[in-house]
């Protein structure tokens, strides 16, 4: 018996061996790891993931043990591009967890336009490996992609150990992996500041001016005097959108008289479900936001609105 375990073990290391001749496998140094710029990186994906995902309550610790099995991915590329990709909620084999991860990121990648696998820094077995390298590469093309306003640590490069096995033997080198560049500072500053969100542009100008904002926005036939009241349970922004978009939303899909925190939450997250459906990007609001009465979650969901609908 013992004999068979080690022959089986044997073999399965040969294939293991195989499977990486003629590829080249970049693995994060370990003093890099302790580096404080890609901890803060790896804390502010784990932050905006967990923001993102909040209204489905799914909660990420770790990128290397949360991601690898698509969920996660799955969820995300829903929430940001209102896609949702026709695959089991739950892998739990190995096959069907590969099988979900190609799925997911080949929708992932056409959104992020990545046509040329030259220019991807990931693929399903590098993900579904936990390697944190592609899985941060993944994650930050997608920040770039969906949300650009997000400020992300700038200038984290990594050391890296770029080993490629032959069968002639492994060579290996060390070089620099840049993980962010310096969009977040120096001559790009303008940059951000267009891509920085409307509405926190508006929140910071002098008071008449947010004021004269406020009185063209009643053009959506809005009194908008303690709007942040008025949308907190839902109800009115389900009827806005419905009547703006011209469908009924049926009244057995809401609370039309919300008497808890949870009703009104209900309400909150099936308008907001809405509105990136029809592709208004309302991806960043949370619904706990719009219900604790936030001026600038609700401010976003009517100007999203406001954009689209006005001078029609």
């Amino acid at each position: 018996m013992e004999a068979d375990i080690f022959e089986y073990h044997k073999e399965e290391d040969t294939v293991d061996i195989k499977s990486f001749q003629e590829e080249k496998q970049k693995l994060i140094q370990p003093t890099a790891l302790k580096d404080p710029k890609l901890a803060k990186l790896k804390e502010a994906l784990v932050n905006w993931i967990n923001s993102t995902l909040k209204p489905e309550h799914i909660v990420v610790q770790s990128l290397e043990e949360d991601l690898y099995d698509g969920l996660v991915l799955h969820h995300m590329l829903s929430r940001l591009a209102g896609v949702d990709v026709p695959v089991e909620e739950m892998a739990l084999t190995s096959p069907a967890q590969i099988r979900k991860l190609g799925l997911v990121l080949e929708e992932l990648d056409q959104r992020l336009g990545l046509q040329d696998d030259s220019r991807i820094k990931w693929n399903v077995k590098l993900i579904h490996n936990k390697d944190l390298l592609a899985t941060i590469h993944l994650l930050v093309a997608m920040v770039r992609s969906f949300q650009p306003d997000l400020d992300l640590p700038p200038n984290v490069n990594v050391e890296v150990i770029v080993m490629e096995v032959s069968k002639s033997g492994i060579k290996s080198d060390v070089q620099t992996e840049v993980l962010t560049d310096e969009r977040e500072a120096g001559p790009e500053s303008l940059m951000k500041s267009e891509r920085e969100d409307p509405i926190e542009k508006l929140l910071k100008l002098e008071a008449h001016k947010v004021n004269t904002v406020k009185k063209n926005m009643q053009t959506l036939g809005l009194q908008v005097a303690d709007m942040d009241k008025q949308f907190a349970d839902g109800v009115i922004l389900l009827l806005l959108i419905g009547q703006l978009e011209g469908f009924f939303v049926p009244l057995c899909d809401f609370n039309l008289t919300p008497v808890n925190h949870s009703e009104m939450v209900h309400n909150v997250t099936l308008a907001l479900d809405l509105l990136n459906t029809l592709g208004l990007k309302v991806s960043s609001v949370d619904p706990q936001d719009i219900v604790s009465q936030d001026v600038t979650a609700t401010l976003k969901v009517l100007y999203a609105l406001f954009k689209k609908h006005n001078g029609k």
